[in-house]
């Protein structure tokens, strides 16, 4: 491949991913939330491992309190 050839292919895939991400942008919580719960099912469906870790729970529950105002 050329220069040019290398710049028009990354041209496009840049334009790609600028219409993905308005889309997500624009999506709803209803959507976003179907969208997670396929994710879900299809690790589940391929048998990975879930991994909780307890300590990311917490930095979590934190980040959350936070926002609501409230002190833990």
């Amino acid at each position: 491949m050329n220069d040019q050839l290398v710049r028009e292919f990354r041209e496009r895939w840049q334009a790609v991913a600028a219409v993905e991400a308005e889309e997500q942008r624009a999506a709803s919580v209803a959507l976003r939330w179907q969208q997670l719960n396929a994710i879900l099912r299809l690790a589940i469906g391929l048998g990975l491992p879930r991994v909780e870790s307890k300590e990311e729970e917490e930095i979590v529950r934190q980040r959350w309190a936070k926002l609501k105002g409230v002190q833990m």
